[in-house]
């Protein structure tokens, strides 16, 4: 694959943004990818000494020279105001687009994106190129911090509209996921940083180090950038701890201030790598007060450190530090609390042994090799996504958005009626059922919203779906039968049939289906609406603009009604041939698996992505041998059917007209719905 990455900052200037880049491009080298970095320049980058402790590699990438096997295209940039550090470059779109089209990426990555991202993401689109934009910086509260009150919202509507332009949006918490679709951006998904747990290791620990910190003292530490954001002036209220010694690793325009405020503590200024790792093992308690972090990756550095974090309680840190684990959360702005979080660990050397060995626990999985994997993942899905876009905006459609789970709760539904046709019938899940018998994703999304409660109480399910039904059944019959149970929580998936039908009018179908939607809504249930979609194979074309159209009116019916959707022309693993069955319409268990988690995912059911992952490792089955030639077994009897108007669905009763109960401390059972 051939990626271009283009990085607001990069070397000499180190901090998060280009850190992960670094790390990025390595592992993108070693599995053998291409890479083009776009980047400011800064006027000191011919300088050998500029680079501030970095090791002579990342010096000569710095001036030109090849990183990891990355071409490098370097812009020239001003210093931004305050912050010389900090570069800023005001390259046209129409410059970046010609520097892309020689390189001919697959993918342009997006490293907190801001200007140059801007300029990246429209000269992306000129080209058709997919993009992925990685959310690391939080400007609207540096635009606060600075003194920026009323350029705030500015800041607010540019990043929202730029993460909305980019084909995928990644951030690495849940409070980032949160903020970003407080602020209107869709197609959010989750992607946290790797850390160097070899380098970043308790063996590091250097008694030698202690001494020259702080003597005998505990070390109570800090690294990061010193700027008014980090907060770092908040560790004044430990200077005066007897027998610690707070250390300030790092640089930044702040410095100056930070040493006139608190004379008692050491700063070392900057330091990086193996000099980085040595002083952060030698301390015995970390302390991260900023409360704009996305992240916090100095956080996830102490821990495979071995060092416990008192940290503030909200950002990014909050998915970091499991609070009286390896660490304390303290109340945002209390400086009280933080004091006392510092002091019951300074006091207590058993629980900072007990926390030390659960911080680096909980950074074991988290190495780069692994982050990057998981990058290249939502590489592809955005590869997979962006003719989708393109095709829906020449329609002026809406594109598939994909919901963040993270940022959904689960809400206690007692009563959950699906509709539908053969999909939700479940036909071809045969999985763990008698022959002639079908499990179907409703059913097994029935049971992780049965399995979600805590109350034991289970949840009473009817599944009224029926083969070769149409949006008219829907709204003639299924639609009445469902009110008269009084559900809570309704699924509808409809309109596949109708698709491949001869002339089908997608808008019309789409206008049918939200009368049906709307009464629904009307009778206080909550709506599950699923986007039909379509096998990836050539013959399933010519039905694509049709299926497009019709998904992009549920967008618009979603978000008008109030319903939850699950749009799985977002999710293009179920195009997947390996999900369907032989008779290529129908999914098979393993497609009906990933459809019921994608669709828990969606209404906030707890580690349903884990679960689904757990569920597949575990009860994976081996599909049947295919009965026959396709054409012979499938193919011929549909059209001898639609040859007499008869539908594979006549005379087939919905397998649950009538609630039963899943999940209950007893057997499931048949219950009246009155």
């Amino acid at each position: 694959m051939r990626v271009a990455l283009l990085a607001e900052s990069f070397l000499p200037h180190m901090n998060g943004v280009t850190g992960s880049v670094l790390h990025v491009l390595r592992h993108l080298s070693d599995a053998g990818h291409q890479t083009l970095v776009i980047a400011p320049r800064s006027d000191d980058a011919d300088d050998p000494s500029a680079g501030h402790g970095i090791s002579a590699e990342l010096r000569a990438s710095a001036s030109g020279a090849p990183l990891y096997g990355a071409r490098t295209a370097l812009l020239r940039s001003v210093p931004l105001p305050g912050y010389p550090q900090v570069r800023v470059v005001f390259a046209r779109a129409a410059r970046l687009a010609a520097i892309l089209r020689a390189f001919e990426p697959d993918v342009v990555h997006l490293a907190s994106p801001f200007v140059l991202g801007w300029q990246g993401v429209a000269a992306a689109d000129a080209l058709r190129v997919p993009t992925v934009a990685i959310y690391q910086t939080d400007v609207v509260a540096y635009a606060r911090r600075y003194g920026l009150p009323h350029a705030t919202s500015l800041v607010e509507q540019h990043t929202a509209r730029l993460h909305r332009r980019a084909t995928l949006t990644l951030a690495p918490s849940t409070a980032s996921l949160r903020q970003l679709e407080e602020l209107g951006v869709d197609r959010l998904r989750h992607w946290g940083r790797g850390v160097d747990a070899d380098l970043f290791a308790p063996h590091r620990r250097d008694e030698g180090v202690r001494a020259r910190l702080a003597g005998g003292d505990l070390v109570i530490g800090y690294v990061g950038r010193l700027a008014p954001e980090k907060q770092v002036e908040d560790l004044r209220v430990l200077c005066d701890l007897p027998g610690a010694r707070v250390v300030i690793v790092g640089d930044g325009p702040s410095r100056s201030a930070l040493e006139r405020a608190m004379p008692s503590a050491v700063f070392t200024g900057h330091l990086a790598g193996e000099d980085l790792a040595r002083t952060l093992a030698a301390f015995d308690v970390f302390v991260h007060p900023g409360e704009s972090e996305t992240f916090g990756q100095t956080i996830q550095e102490a821990l495979a450190s071995g060092v416990p974090v008192v940290a503030t309680g909200t950002g990014g840190p909050v998915d970091l530090v499991r609070s009286s684990v390896d660490g304390w959360l303290y109340r945002p702005g209390d400086l009280g609390d933080l004091r006392a979080r510092v002091v019951d660990l300074a006091g207590d050397a058993g629980k900072r042994r007990a926390f030390a060995l659960a911080a680096r626990e909980s950074v074991r999985s988290r190495s780069w090799a692994t982050r990057v994997g998981e990058l290249l993942g939502h590489y592809r899905d955005a590869q997979e996504l962006r003719p989708i876009d393109d095709a829906l905006l020449r329609r002026a459609g809406t594109r598939p958005a994909a919901p963040s789970p993270a940022v959904r709760s689960a809400v206690p539904w007692r009563r959950y009626v699906a509709l539908g046709d053969s999909l939700t019938e479940g036909l071809c899940d045969s999985s763990r059922e008698p022959r002639g018998r079908y499990r179907g994703w409703a059913d097994r999304l029935a049971q992780l919203l049965a399995h979600a409660g805590d109350d034991g109480a289970g949840l009473r399910y009817a599944n009224l779906a029926v083969r070769s039904r149409r949006v008219r059944d829907l709204a003639v019959d299924q639609v009445p039968r469902a009110l008269a149970l009084r559900p809570d929580l309704v699924s509808v998936f409809m309109g596949a049939n109708d698709l491949v039908g001869h002339a089908a009018d997608p808008v019309r179908l789409a206008r049918e289906l939200r009368a049906s939607v709307e009464t629904l809504r009307a009778s206080g249930a909550d709506v599950l609406l699923v986007t039909p979609f379509l096998p990836r194979r050539r013959a399933a074309r010519i039905f694509g603009r049709r299926f497009a159209v019709f998904a992009s009116e549920l967008r618009r019916i979603a978000a008008e009604t109030g319903a939850v959707l699950l749009d799985l022309e977002a999710l293009p693993e179920i195009g997947d041939p390996a999900m369907w069955a032989d008779d290529r319409v129908h999914l098979r268990s393993r497609g009906h698996r990933f459809l019921a988690y994608r669709a828990a995912d969606v209404l906030g059911v707890p580690d349903a992505e884990a679960l689904g992952e757990l569920d597949a490792a575990l009860h994976e089955t081996v599909d049947p041998p295919a009965s026959g030639a396709w054409i012979t077994a499938h193919a011929l009897p549909w059209v001898w059917r639609r040859m007499r108007g008869r539908t594979a669905g006549d005379g087939v009763r919905s397998k649950h007209d009538d609630y039963v109960l899943v999940g209950g401390r007893g057997q499931a059972t048949v219950t009246r719905s009155g």
